[in-house]
């Protein structure tokens, strides 16, 4: 297919719009300084992607800043420095903090002009809307942990998906998935049988950084390096 032969996009939004390795970094860096931990933060989100995972699976309906505290917790018992309500409450409350990539605001409005866009998130409403200050989207549809009950790579947000699409209008095989984590959404997507393409913000960085390595079986239709190249696909009406 072209790209513009698809109707609506949905996204991903924490790590494929939102850094949220530079927003989790901002606190876990310090956090780890002050504890006297030798650790840089690759290493300091590494430990900390396999917690939030195990938190997110253990307590689906938990909030998203909850999710972050608790994980904040374990990855200090697991690297032997306790970590206090008032850290774990810092990076619970952080989600507004965290910044935009430079490209995603503007490949956005450009997408906007093709697609129906759709959010698929692991956050919950509140945070969601403090981030797309950043982002400036009119999402035709907001999918969120929160709404679901649990967080992905479940199964919940890509039902609740298949439900949004019908009430837009959009059959299946019009709809493309974009998002970072092969982890999160692309092993979930390919496992339902959706179309997606990879935005691979860590082209240049070796590891996996705060998303746990994937298990399953994932696949993608093309992968781009940024939002921006991803769009400027778009523009040029490319084949994937």
């Amino acid at each position: 297919m072209r790209l513009q032969d698809y109707r609506a996009l949905s996204f991903d939004v924490y790590g494929t719009l939102i850094d949220w390795e530079a927003g989790i970094g901002g606190v876990l860096v310090p956090w780890a300084q002050q504890a006297g931990l030798e650790l840089d933060q690759e290493s300091l989100l590494r430990e900390y992607a396999r917690h939030e995972a195990a938190v997110a699976r253990e307590h689906p309906r938990a909030l998203y800043p909850e999710v972050l505290a608790q994980a904040f917790a374990r990855t200090g018992r697991a690297l032997g420095a306790p970590v206090d309500e008032g850290w774990r409450q810092h990076l619970g409350g952080s989600v507004p903090d965290w910044p935009a990539f430079e490209d995603s605001a503007e490949a956005l409005a450009s997408l906007a002009e093709h697609f129906s866009l759709i959010i698929l998130s692991n956050v919950h409403r509140d945070g969601f809307a403090a981030s797309n200050r950043r982002l400036h989207m009119t999402p035709a549809a907001v999918v969120t942990a929160q709404d679901v009950g649990a967080y992905k790579p479940a199964d919940p947000h890509f039902l609740a998906l298949d439900a949004t699409l019908r009430d837009l209008g959009v059959a299946r095989e019009e709809h493309l998935h974009v998002a970072q984590s092969l982890f999160h959404d692309h092993a979930p997507a390919a496992r339902r049988g959706i179309d997606s393409v990879w935005i691979n913000r860590r082209h240049a960085s070796p590891g996996w950084g705060a998303t746990p390595e994937p298990q399953d079986r994932w696949s993608y239709l093309a992968e781009y390096p940024s939002m921006a190249a991803f769009a400027e696909a778009v523009r040029d009406d490319q084949h994937i």
